[in-house]
């Protein structure tokens, strides 16, 4: 299909949303002509009268709220986390009417400031009071703006409207019904502000009446929701972005606003150890034989029980594996860093003379030329300079060379991520053996998401998996989903990790969320299925409208779209219009023309 659009509309109301840095709109009485290309796109009104809106994206929590040990306190406290709603209507299911919910501080006493206020939506979300029941129930409570209060037993309770979990496990009832509800305002919601095809809706084929849903009050559109039995929704659904595996101990309470934040699931930690079976024996073999300093103990290997989430983030002891290990420095720091104007700041250092992978990594972040990135890479630095690097004021810190118990290997000695004033970048990539314990002290530093290696790795696999991450990256792809996609690429992906926050990115994507397009060649012609990923600001709940012919419909992010069947033609201009990595037969190609 034609990219470029030009179109005349005639005289009216209209309103014009534009998804940038500031959340615009624009509302316009009269004619209106929208022409659209590749590069740009013009509106062109018949009036001189144009009113302009704006909002911030609410990306920083307003207030801290304080809490005792006491889960009658923890569950206070926890109900005002939906103070960041931005409305208790249905359109709360947009991510840009979900804010930062305030954080949490450890204390003495429960203190609430004043300007923080619960959401009133008559909903009450009675919990036997353990640490274990506020922390699973958080997310739930939070979306629905239900106060969390002692009971015997788990129910929400809702205008004469009483539903318990006592049919499954609580932990799999909570995220049902948060699953259900989230999904079933985002098609009633189609009834409001944006009445759009949504493929969900039309697939579904509830005996729902959305039209009179719309305008009932919470506490109605409730009982009406978890009517539907779960099944008939369940295969709709987009991919839950997080599961976080949360110990019920006090201190992990200020983890709990991050993770509700991503309207993560909240699980108790259920793994098993790992085992020459998991992974290669060679890998735990030389993780756990390395020379280390005496006080230092070998770190402890688990995988956590598998969910059908985005990413998994492990908020307690061990190490995962296929996992997230999260690390609560990592959020403060995220909300202690200033926005930053300008260029993107990457440096790419390469610290052995044997990889040759730097300069394929320097022009993978140089291809977008649409993007002011200032790529520097350096070669063979000493201590000195490489201190200085990773002190600077960066976007992304990319490393390929040698690292074990000592630290980065330099030509004239080592250097300990330990021994730095401060981490200078958000975000990092170390590619080199057994890079986990320093990755862990730039986080500690500073940073705030990286990916690391926890074994010996081959410096083929490390180079095209080093590769594929700075491609990915530069297309906007947060840590943990590039990670799972350059794992395929690589027989060492199995070897690295995300540490901190895995939603961490380095750019921002150009469609508001990170696509990949995977083909399948069928005869003459190519089946073509588009995978969606939450991003910054196009969390779950977005909602995308590819421009492939035939299609006509917009869909829920994250997850896969439904596959079109097109030509070869149409298939290289949707690539034209839109820079996606494709993946052809289960291989991602990086060539101009994968088909």
């Amino acid at each position: 299909m034609d990219p470029d659009i030009d179109t005349e509309l005639a005289s009216g109301t209209y309103y014009i949303e534009v998804n940038a840095p500031v959340k615009v709109y624009l509302r316009v009485d009269g004619a209106l002509s929208v022409r659209a290309t590749m590069e740009r796109v013009v509106f062109e009104f018949d009036t001189s009268t144009v009113l302009v809106g704006a909002r911030s994206y609410h990306h920083h929590p307003a207030a801290t709220v304080t809490t005792t040990a006491d889960p009658k306190d923890v569950l206070t406290a926890l109900s005002v986390l939906s103070s960041a709603l931005k409305t208790t209507t249905c359109e709360r299911s947009y991510p840009t009417l979900r804010g930062h919910p305030p954080t949490i501080e450890l204390g003495d006493e429960l203190q609430i400031p004043d300007e923080i206020t619960r959401a009133q939506t008559g909903i009450r979300f009675e919990l036997p009071l353990s640490l274990q029941m506020a922390y699973v129930a958080a997310p739930l409570a939070y979306y629905l703006g239900a106060e969390m209060v002692p009971g015997d037993s788990p129910r929400l309770v809702a205008d004469g409207f009483e539903y318990g979990f006592s049919n499954t496990t609580v932990e799999q009832g909570i995220e049902r019904v948060l699953k259900q509800t989230f999904f079933l305002d985002c098609l009633t919601r189609t009834e409001g502000y944006y009445q759009v095809d949504l493929y969900e809706r039309e697939q579904a084929d509830l005996e729902l009446d959305f039209e009179e849903l719309y305008e009932m009050p919470i506490t109605e559109q409730l009982p009406a929701y978890l009517s539907v039995p779960f099944d008939r929704i369940e295969p709709l659904l987009p991919q839950w972005p997080l599961t976080a595996h949360v110990s019920p101990t006090p201190e992990q309470v200020t983890a709990i606003p991050f993770i509700v934040h991503d309207l993560g699931l909240i699980r108790m930690p259920q793994s098993s150890p790992a085992s020459a079976d998991d992974i290669a024996s060679f890998v735990l073999e030389s993780f756990l034989g390395r020379t280390r300093g005496e006080s230092d103990e070998s770190p402890t290997f688990v995988r956590p029980e598998p969910t059908d989430s985005l990413e998994q983030a492990w908020f307690t002891d061990h190490v995962p594996l296929n996992a997230t290990k999260a690390l609560p420095q990592a959020f403060r720091n995220k909300l202690e860093r200033e926005p930053k104007t300008g260029a993107i700041d990457i440096s790419v250092v390469c610290n052995d003379a044997e990889m040759a992978a730097d300069e394929q990594v320097e022009q993978a972040y140089r291809s977008r030329d649409e993007l002011a990135l200032d790529v520097t890479t350096h070669y063979d630095l000493s201590t000195t300079e490489l201190r200085t690097v990773l002190e600077s004021d960066l976007d992304f810190f990319h490393y390929v060379g040698h690292i074990d118990g000592n630290g980065f290997r330099c030509h004239d000695g080592w250097l300990d991520a330990t021994t730095l004033t401060s981490v200078g970048f958000p975000t990092f990539l170390l590619n080199a053996c057994q890079s986990y314990d320093q990755g862990v002290e730039l986080i500690e530093g500073g940073a705030v998401g990286g990916v690391v290696t926890f074994s010996e790795v081959v410096d083929d696999g490390a180079a095209r998996l080093g590769y594929s991450m700075a491609r990915l990256l530069n297309l906007g792809f947060p840590l943990r989903v590039a990670l799972a996609l350059a794992r395929r690429e690589s027989i060492v992906g199995s070897h690295y990790i995300v540490i901190g926050d895995g939603s961490a990115d380095v750019v921002q994507v150009d469609l508001g969320v990170p696509m990949i397009c995977d083909i399948e060649p069928t005869g003459e012609r190519y089946d073509v299925t588009l995978l969606t990923y939450p991003s910054r600001e196009g969390k779950i709940g977005t909602m995308v409208d590819p421009l492939i012919e035939t299609n006509d419909h917009y869909f829920l992010v994250p997850g896969s779209l439904r596959t079109f069947r097109l030509s070869a033609e149409a298939v290289r201009n949707y690539l034209l219009w839109y820079q996606l990595p494709v993946r052809k037969e289960g291989q991602l190609i990086w060539d101009d023309d994968p088909l």
